[in-house]
């Protein structure tokens, strides 16, 4: 009887984080699209995004310092500019063109361009020598891209300009996530915690930014009466308060995805993004307007397919590698290699992080 009620328990807390993570993830993708339909400046909504980010990193840091008494990670100038910049550069010019295409392009080709992405992150994962090449990447490579093509074809909403950004961020997201992984797989940096990733990030993201919006919104910024050129004060507080919003939900996105991944599994979150993506399109089409064909549902799937048999195929072969890291043995308990002992301290290391920062 205990099993059951075990296992339900476990069920309920995945949904409920599942849901957590949806309104995270979904909601801020419509919030900025909304959002950009009145402030046509996405880059100084990005900095301030950026901006709010790092101090609510800051508190909760200090708030986790606090509560355990170990000092946080803070890493020395050298680290900083040489191993982090790249990361920052590619994290903010990924997040900076998505929001930026928003003021050209619907949600629904947004989300499914967006999908492009694992192609990318597959191509530098091969490059970085982070996964094993196999047949099968052809297969998922296929799918993937001709569901683009399909749900592209002959749309009736297409833009060239912010299809090309979305593309663009896409690209330039498959660098993003290669060197995150890269960058927090350093143990001798200290940044296995994305609380720590986060805050180390934000400012080197911020001066990357910067000069991209002095050239493309500086002036027209300054010049709007949406905040500089206000005659009354209640507008600038309205503008300031849906900034701030976006700010704690690009946060909360970010905390969300690592309550998930902590307490189920990446498999998990790779999962709940691909019906993630079903639920924008839905929404998307009842509540944004967004037209599509037959073609274009079909397209959508057939890269849903591609997607689902990445993750699949992840998931098969680290069971298959965790299988041979284990000999059975006829005459007592299984023989656990070396390699297997490593695994468990990192699990017991991803739970004592995993407690501090749910403490």
């Amino acid at each position: 009887m205990a099993f059951p009620v075990q296992f339900l328990c476990r069920a309920l807390r995945t949904v409920g984080l599942v849901l957590f993570y949806y309104v995270f993830s979904i909601g801020i993708t419509f919030y900025n699209k909304w959002l950009m339909k009145g402030f046509h400046f996405p880059l100084f909504m990005t900095l301030v995004h950026l901006t709010i980010i790092f101090c609510l990193s800051a508190l909760t840091r200090s708030a986790m310092q606090c509560c355990t008494g170990k000092p946080r990670v803070m890493l020395n100038w050298s680290d900083y500019v040489y191993k982090v910049a790249p990361t920052a550069l590619a994290t903010v010019l990924d997040i900076g063109l998505s929001n930026w295409s928003f003021l050209f392009i619907t949600i629904s080709l947004y989300t499914m361009t967006k999908s492009s992405a694992v192609l990318f992150i597959l191509l530098f994962s091969l490059l970085f020598k982070l996964e094993e090449p196999n047949p099968f990447l052809i297969v998922v490579v296929l799918l993937i891209s001709g569901g683009l093509f399909m749900f592209t074809y002959e749309s009736t909403q297409f833009n060239l300009e912010g299809f090309i950004m979305v593309l663009l961020a896409s690209f330039i997201g498959g660098i993003r996530w290669t060197l995150t992984q890269v960058l927090m797989q350093k143990a001798e940096l200290g940044l296995q915690n994305p609380i720590d990733t986060m805050f180390h990030l934000q400012p080197l993201m911020f001066l990357g930014l910067f000069p991209l919006f002095l050239y493309n919104e500086g002036l027209s910024l300054c010049t709007s009466e949406k905040l500089f050129r206000v005659n009354e004060l209640a507008p600038l507080l309205y503008s300031l308060w849906t900034l701030a919003v976006g700010g704690s939900l690009a946060f909360g996105l970010g905390f969300s995805e690592f309550l998930l991944v902590s307490r189920t599994s990446s498999l998990t979150l790779s999962i709940a993004g691909i019906f993630k993506e079903v639920s924008t399109l839905l929404l998307a089409e009842v509540f944004m307007g967004d037209r599509m064909s037959l073609v274009n549902w079909l397209g959508f799937f057939v890269c849903l397919s591609g997607i689902s048999l990445h993750v699949g195929l992840k998931t098969y072969y680290k069971a298959k590698a965790h299988s041979v890291r284990q000999l059975p043995c006829k005459e007592g308990p299984e023989i656990e290699l070396p390699l297997l002992h490593r695994e468990e301290e990192e699990e017991v290391y991803d739970e004592d992080e995993e407690q501090e920062i749910l403490h």
